[in-house]
């Protein structure tokens, strides 16, 4: 495997055995009983405290015994009823057909039918939505996929809206995620291999990848640290996310997060690896660099030269809302020298009887706008708007009136959080909310000085930053040219002609060359007009 992708560790250590299900362990190596009876009362016992549990005993062909087990919560009635229960009743066979096989290939309606033995693998298949029968006299069951096909509906993504775009987003249910993906994708290079994670949830997570593109040693390193994962529960794709990264004490995120179809298949065309979880509408994409928290799906709908604009005021709020609060405490406090007099004299004045210096006032006007922020998230949706106009114009203009601060720290502390919300990806935005209290802490100790250090020192640990190996600055660290088309700016697609070689893909180009006509068509003749010569 090439080290390029290899996640870096300082030292090997063994692996911790997490304790499984007791009643996993207790079950593993039984096998199903010839005696219907046994097997039922086995799994009775099992679920004897769960009240939708469901026994359904019946006659296979009107003549040996049988008995349907499943939770009623999990799975549909009607489809066990219509697809199960009327063909196993209605069909009279021969003794010589009644065998588990026979059934399964020519009676049941259903699609998705498997022959299970082990006990502790139907344990699991029921809790998972699936029908189990038990016949008589045959040490075989059946595990019938029927699970309740309740899900909310396909809406467009909150969090990532778009003026001009798809509508659609992924929903909890993988399966439906995955169809969204090939909807797109309605080629056979698109690869889905599932595997599980965690002890006892046994969560579903999907790796999907392009096999004539994706390099395989990144491939292999995804599927290495997935696999590595020892947990017992996996809730949603932030766990597999925070065991998979490459450095696990960075404020930034080294993969990509999103509701978006359009985004992963446009990475997956790249070479990226996309980690689809069961009952997560969001989707992790690998490796991931910096650019692609301040791009978004509707850069390349538009026009270039519009699309290059927004990229860079985008980076331009970026960088404006982490340093302008601690450049604000640092000139007031340590430099005044280094802005006009007459902007001097404005802030001084605006700043006359507010008892606490610019350092702890600007400090306690972020905390509070951090704490407006979150309330405002955790506040039902119509109460959130109410409380997001009050928190700004009632509790800071009463703050200014009351002399507690002054209206230019109010006027800089709303730019920059303005200017945060400029960044389309949240968990990117948040680590530079989180940083802007650093360089002030800084600023305000040490001045100039203070916010230079602070600024290197950020920069630098960006810097060091790998996503499976691939530098999280580039194209800028190490520099690449070639990559440049794509970043700060979005040049022509006729430009982009390879995919990105930080990934190192098996097939590089994606773009042809531009399409030109030798010479314009001309729709009128030689009379001016577009009438029809007859």
């Amino acid at each position: 495997m090439s080290p390029f992708f290899k996640k870096r560790t300082k030292a090997t250590q063994p692996k911790q055995t997490i304790p499984k299900s007791e009643i996993m362990i207790n079950n593993e190596n039984k096998q199903v009983s010839s005696c219907l009876e046994k097997n039922v009362e086995h799994f009775e016992e099992i679920f004897k405290n769960d009240m939708d549990f469901l026994v359904r005993k019946f006659y296979l062909f009107e003549t040996k015994p049988a008995a349907l087990l499943c939770l009623k919560s999990l799975v549909g009635k009607e489809e066990i009823e219509r697809d199960i229960i009327r063909p196993l009743q209605e069909k009279i066979l021969g003794p010589e057909n009644q065998d588990v096989h026979y059934i399964t290939e020519n009676i049941l309606y259903s699609s998705d039918v498997k022959i299970g033995k082990e006990i502790s693998n139907l344990i699991a298949a029921i809790t998972t939505g699936k029908a189990i029968i038990f016949i008589d006299g045959l040490s075989e069951s059946l595990e019938i996929d029927v699970k309740l096909p309740d899900k909310r509906s396909i809406e467009q993504p909150e969090t990532e809206r778009v003026v001009r775009g798809s509508r659609d987003g992924f929903i909890e249910q993988m399966n439906t995620n995955i169809a969204l993906l090939r909807y797109r994708l309605p080629v056979p290079e698109l690869r889905v291999e599932r595997t599980e994670v965690g002890t006892r949830t046994r969560t579903n997570v999907a790796v999907c990848y392009m096999e004539d593109i994706v390099n395989e040693d990144l491939l292999k390193e995804v599927k290495m640290r997935i696999d590595a994962i020892q947990m017992d529960g996996v809730l949603d794709a932030g766990y597999i996310e925070q065991f998979i990264q490459d450095n696990p004490w960075s404020p930034f995120p080294q993969i990509q997060n999103t509701e978006r179809p359009d985004k992963v298949v446009g990475n997956l065309l790249e070479g990226r690896v996309a980690i689809l979880v069961e009952g997560s509408p969001f989707v992790l994409i690998a490796p991931a660099t910096f650019n692609q928290f301040y791009q978004t799906s509707e850069d390349y709908n538009e026009r270039w030269i519009i699309s290059s604009i927004v990229r860079f005021i985008r980076i331009m709020a970026l960088i404006f809302s982490l340093t302008f609060s601690s450049f604000y405490v640092t000139v007031l406090s340590f430099h005044p020298e280094l802005i006009p007099a007459s902007f001097v004299v404005a802030a001084s004045s605006g700043r006359h009887g507010v008892p606490f210096p610019v350092f702890v006032e600007v400090l306690l006007m972020e905390l509070a706008m951090e704490i407006l922020r979150e309330a405002t998230v955790r506040m039902p949706q119509q109460v959130g708007g109410a409380l997001s106009i009050v928190g700004v114009l009632v509790v800071g203009q009463a703050a200014v009136q009351a002399g507690f601060v002054s209206p230019i720290t109010v006027v800089i502390i709303a730019l920059s959080t303005i200017g945060s919300f400029a960044t389309p990806s949240y968990n990117a935005a948040t680590a530079f909310r989180m940083l802007r209290f650093f360089l002030i802490i800084l600023a305000g100790t040490f001045g100039l000085l203070g916010l230079a250090v602070s600024l290197m020192l950020v920069i630098n640990h960006m810097i060091s930053l790998r996503s499976f190996g691939v530098p999280f600055m580039f194209p800028f660290a190490p520099g690449n040219a070639n990559a440049i088309k794509d970043s700060i700016i979005r040049a022509p697609f006729h430009w982009l002609k390879t995919r990105p070689e930080s990934l190192n893909p098996k097939n590089k180009k994606r773009v042809g060359g531009r399409v030109k006509d030798k010479a314009p068509y001309n729709f009128l003749n030689e009379d001016g007009d577009n009438s029809e010569e007859t």
